[in-house]
């Protein structure tokens, strides 16, 4: 079971807060312990009597039977049906409230009020921010929860979104725009994995994790923490969701997933920040919903509503959404989850009324991220059902779907932090994958005359304040909220990256400003674009470019007559279009992480380029929004990415040799995993004419289904799969090459592949 080792393998040195004992005891062995005490107490009293010549009293009648709820052979649906019986109405509500840590001042009230769950906001970590004070501080808030009459433990949230971000050590992976750039659904779950043993080595519970949002408006602050621009690139992601829950819940290294934010957060009208999605429903489904299907195919456990509204209605009062829609026609079994502080967003004023909390509840919101005014919401909250207008039958189905996620979690038999995982944080295992994640990433957008990738040999200056910034490349939700620059965490910059890489370290110049070079270098690297932030902050509704010091240290650079080798580090695609013909190349880094060594492998050439837009590349910031499809002149259209090897024969054909065909096909396994795989086929135009539309053919070895596929419409024709270019890349120029892919359950045998084109 996932907690086995939590109270049982922790060691000797565990050295827990408030004195407990290294192998502090769950709920049900300190009942046990108390029963077995009982026991003895009468046993002793028996004895007593029978010297006394009184007759003693029948013992078992003094030992209390364990409640079934406690009883971990039981189904899971039965232990819940019996704690519910047991519970009253405070009891219930306070399951539905869930409080930031910061708040609870006074922890008694954690025990008070019954609360289910408590959280971490961004940047709200404990003093020193160690794992092993996270872990302390985890286990002291379940002790509390332990003390009441039931005994029902508390389950801990947390934003990791990028690895467990909240803890300074941490391990942290790419945002999520880079690993869509990556199209490799199977690392992505292996990141899943790997963030999942380092949050539940700080005896975390549960993270607010993936975000499955469609990106529509790249003016969006959030624009990274999607996947991608269209519905297929995060529905592929949702392996992230595999990795984080594991094979069960209650299996080691598991914690709870969040599909979040439900529902059309990355369509808002001007890409505004909890503004309004204005589609029709068709439109809404279409785009916006297919992530969260596949969400909850794959069992997620928690779902967290949108700040947005839809046609101006806020979704956190949308019943049709929430209950008709996610709860009845997908069959979400797991529980909802307000978003920070969202149902109080209802009315539109700040704090809580009576209205609110009634809305937000019969919409169909389990448990509601308060996070700080949580006696007020109990007292409305109570208020509202004892009137009869919040039904108790949605009070206890609330509850029904909380209880049941703690039961699947262990969290009944074994709710204290598994200390074999708090050494693993910040692993060299872990920042190995971060870095192969980051490699994958790099999206090669221009590189006239091959200037990458660099020779190890050759003298290179760096410049930009992004190129040794951990802070910088790690961007929003790292150790705060919003983020920040400098060496806010443990990693490698990009700049230590390309000195390790270089064969000589002193070859590898830097200044930030571009100041001092000169003819003599080979090339200059200029590491430039966006500083951190987060939602709020993070909306750009005007200018989309880079900044003045950006702009300043690329002339200077540009001026000395060396090649200009661009890395933009960033959020989102910026309006680079003016600039772009005075580089020689352009390598989209995206926000890298800790590890930006994974920069200077693509750099250096250890690793070829193989990432893809997730987003279509604007040519000015007015072109917003720009999407795959809609007709606008894309400077880079989503899926394109170049490589240094290219596929293909190595010589084009000749378009009037009869027997040449037009077009060549390349199939690779990208990843594998139980039951299914992901492939990427590139298309290559072979003539030294245009090629207007091509298709791609193969008969796969075995029974093949597809499930996502991007850049590409696939159909089948019989036992034959058939793919046909999208719109943007149906036409190739001479020489020219896209890729498109998909995934897929079936054999991943690589077939035999042929291309034609018109």
């Amino acid at each position: 079971m996932r907690r086995t080792t939590r109270g049982t393998q922790r060691g000797t040195a565990e050295g827990t807060a408030g004195g407990m004992p290294a192998r502090a005891p769950g709920r049900t062995a300190v009942r046990d312990r108390l029963r077995r005490l009982t026991a003895g107490a009468a046993v002793s009293l028996m004895v007593a009597c029978t010297l006394n010549g009184t007759a003693p009293a029948a013992a078992s009648a003094d030992v209390p039977p364990a409640p079934a709820y406690e009883d971990p052979a039981l189904p899971v649906d039965d232990r819940v049906e019996d704690l519910l019986s047991r519970m009253s109405l405070d009891d219930k509500i306070g399951q539905m409230t869930q409080v930031d840590r910061g708040a609870l001042e006074n922890r008694s009230d954690l025990a008070a009020y019954r609360i289910g769950s408590v959280l971490s906001g961004g940047g709200s970590a404990p003093t020193p921010n160690t794992p092993q004070a996270w872990a302390e501080m985890y286990d002291s808030f379940q002790r509390t929860a332990l003390s009441t009459p039931l005994g029902i433990p508390v389950i801990y949230g947390v934003d990791a979104v990028h690895g467990h971000n909240n803890v300074r050590g941490a391990t942290i992976f790419p945002h999520n725009i880079g690993l869509g750039a990556t199209r490799d659904p199977g690392l992505v779950e292996r990141i899943g994995r790997a963030t999942a043993e380092e949050v539940s080595g700080t005896g975390i519970d549960w993270t607010f994790a993936p975000c499955l949002c469609v990106a529509r408006d790249d003016r969006w602050g959030r624009t990274y923490e999607s996947f991608g621009e269209t519905p297929e690139i995060p529905s592929a992601m949702t392996t992230l969701i595999d990795g984080l829950q594991g094979a069960s819940l209650d299996a080691p290294g598991s914690i709870l997933a969040t599909a979040k934010h439900y529902i059309g957060d990355g369509g808002t009208t001007g890409g505004d920040d909890q503004g309004d999605t204005r589609l029709s429903e068709a439109e809404l489904r279409e785009v916006h919903l297919p992530p969260f299907r596949e969400a909850v195919e794959r069992g997620v456990g928690s779902v967290m509503v949108s700040y947005s509204s839809w046609n101006g209605v806020k979704m956190h009062g949308h019943r049709y959404l929430i209950t008709d829609v996610l709860k009845g026609e997908l069959g979400f079994t797991g529980f909802v989850v307000s978003d920070w502080a969202g149902v109080d967003q209802l009315d539109g004023r700040q704090g809580f009324t009576a209205a609110e909390v009634r809305d937000a509840v019969n919409a169909g919101i389990d448990m509601v991220m308060v996070p700080h005014d949580y006696r007020r919401f109990i007292e409305l909250l109570r208020g509202e059902v004892r009137a009869g207008r919040v039904p108790m039958e949605r009070i206890d189905d609330a509850n029904r779907r909380i209880l049941a996620k703690k039961f699947e979690l262990g969290l009944f038999e074994n709710p204290y932090t598994d200390r074999s995982y708090t050494a693993g944080i910040g692993s060299a295992e872990h920042r190995e994958l971060a870095r192969e994640a980051v490699r994958k990433s790099q999206t090669l957008l221009k590189n006239d005359g091959g200037v990458l990738p660099l020779d190890t040999s050759a003298k290179v200056f760096v410049a930009g304040k992004n190129a040794d910034d951990i802070g910088n490349q790690s961007g929003g939700w790292t150790i705060t909220w919003q983020g920040g620059s400098g060496d806010v965490t443990p990693g490698t910059t990009v700049l230590e990256g390309m000195r390790a890489a270089a064969s000589d370290p002193s070859r590898v110049v830097y200044d930030r400003y571009g100041n001092g070079i000169d003819g003599s270098y080979d090339v200059a690297v200029a590491v430039v674009g966006e500083t951190p932030y987060a939602e709020m902050e993070g909306d750009r509704p005007g200018s989309m470019g880079l900044d003045q010091e950006d702009l300043a240290t690329l002339s200077r650079l540009r001026a000395a007559g060396v090649p200009v080798v661009v890395v933009l580090v960033s959020g989102r695609p910026l309006d680079i279009a003016g600039q772009l013909g005075g580089w020689d190349a352009l390598l989209a880094a995206w926000l890298p992480g800790t590890e930006g060594a994974g920069v200077a492998d693509v750099l250096y050439g250890d690793h070829a380029p193989t990432g893809k837009l997730p987003m279509t590349w604007m040519r000015s910031a007015g072109q917003q929004p720009i999407n795959d499809g809609d007709g606008k002149e894309a400077l880079f259209p989503l899926g394109h990415g170049l490589t240094y090897d290219g596929t293909g024969p190595d010589e084009p054909g000749d378009p009037g040799d009869p027997g040449q065909e037009r077009c060549t096909a390349h199939y690779r396994i990208v990843s594998q995993w139980s039951g299914g795989f992901q492939a990427e086929v590139t298309v290559r135009n072979d003539t030294s004419a245009p090629l207007d539309g091509w298709q791609v053919r193969w008969t796969p070895s075995g029974a093949l289904t597809i499930g996502s596929a991007w850049n590409a419409v696939l159909t089948r024709a019989g036992d034959t799969v058939v793919a046909t270019g999208s719109g943007w890349n149906a036409r190739l120029a001479p020489g020219g090459s896209t890729a498109f892919g998909f995934t897929a359950t079936g054999s991943p045998a690589v077939p035999a592949v042929s291309c034609s084109g018109g």
